[in-house]
């Protein structure tokens, strides 16, 4: 890459989403992060086209290209328990099912992927034809992996989330659903510990995080991934679309459906499914909460009421 070196504004809601939750070490990231991403840039021999604003909530986004010319994506992110062994799951993966791994400096979280069409989202499609797509690239992703493996369990992700929920506990929201969280921590603790699957999970797998791809119909973007039962990739998939789903008549049944489609076309047991969308759907709220985002909070908390 030659010339002046180029120009890196981080977007405002990157700038308000890591506030928010990770207070003055955020901060301390933020400011360094236009010199993470130049150096980059310069490191990979990279020319930037343009930062995608908004981008991420953990990370910069940015268009580039490479000495070939060949299109790519700088994805500069935060670093967090969930998110720093994002380039070993995609490792493994190799392109099967997600987004290609291009680079990696997994110290400063740094990763180069190859360029899919983030304006078309799973999202974009109907919901039944999106769930068909979703539920065939996960079946993909999920691969068995042996005892000794760098992610983290399902065990480890229940106890940040009670970490969490004990953070959370006088605020008026989390209060008013004490009962809820409580049962929905000991539901995931029971499942936890009984589980006898051992595959590599997406972790936040929703329709959002599918893009459109030149090399496959769909592609996965942005894994946190986790080792476990596939029961709890599949839970947060029940909950997509959330908005939608609480704006339908007879949200309780319209779960219920979707816990039999889904574990159906997976072979998922139901009861199981059933009790991690419980966990996520409380998880989500405390992360609205931590996030300072009430009404997604409330929102979560009223879909777990109704599972």
């Amino acid at each position: 890459m030659s010339g002046a070196a180029p120009t890196i504004t981080v977007p405002t809601w990157l700038t308000d989403t890591v506030t928010a939750a990770h207070g003055e070490a955020g901060r301390r990231w933020l400011a360094a992060l236009p010199a993470t991403a130049a150096a980059h840039l310069a490191a990979w021999d990279l020319t930037l086209e343009r930062t995608l604003d908004p981008g991420g909530s953990l990370s910069l986004i940015a268009y580039v290209h490479r000495d070939d010319l060949s299109p790519a994506v700088l994805k500069a992110g935060l670093l967090t328990p969930e998110t720093t062994r994002e380039h070993a799951a995609l490792t493994r993966w190799a392109g099967r099912g997600a987004v290609l791994l291009l680079a990696a400096d997994p110290a400063e979280g740094v990763l180069l992927l190859e360029r899919l069409h983030g304006e078309i989202p799973l999202r974009s499609l109907a919901e039944p034809k999106a769930m068909l797509e979703a539920t065939s690239l996960l079946h993909r992703l999920w691969v068995e992996v042996p005892g000794a493996h760098p992610f983290p369990t399902l065990p480890q992700q229940v106890a940040a989330t009670a970490a969490r929920a004990a953070d959370h506990g006088g605020r008026p929201t989390a209060a008013e659903a004490r009962a809820l969280v409580g049962e929905a921590l000991d539901t995931a603790g029971s499942l936890a510990g009984s589980a006898d699957e051992s595959f590599l999970l997406h972790g936040d797998f929703h329709h959002g995080n599918v893009l459109a791809a030149d090399r496959a119909p769909w592609l996965a973007i942005d894994p946190r991934p986790v080792v476990g039962e596939r029961a709890y990739d599949l839970a947060r998939l029940v909950l997509d679309r959330a908005d939608t789903l609480l704006g339908s008549p007879g949200v309780p049944a319209a779960l219920r459906r979707r816990l039999h489609q889904l574990s159906d076309a997976l072979g998922v047991d139901r009861d199981r499914l059933r009790g991690w969308a419980l966990f996520r759907a409380v998880d989500l709220a405390l992360r609205a909460l931590t996030a300072g985002r009430r009404e997604d909070a409330e929102l979560h908390l009223e879909l777990a009421g109704s599972l």
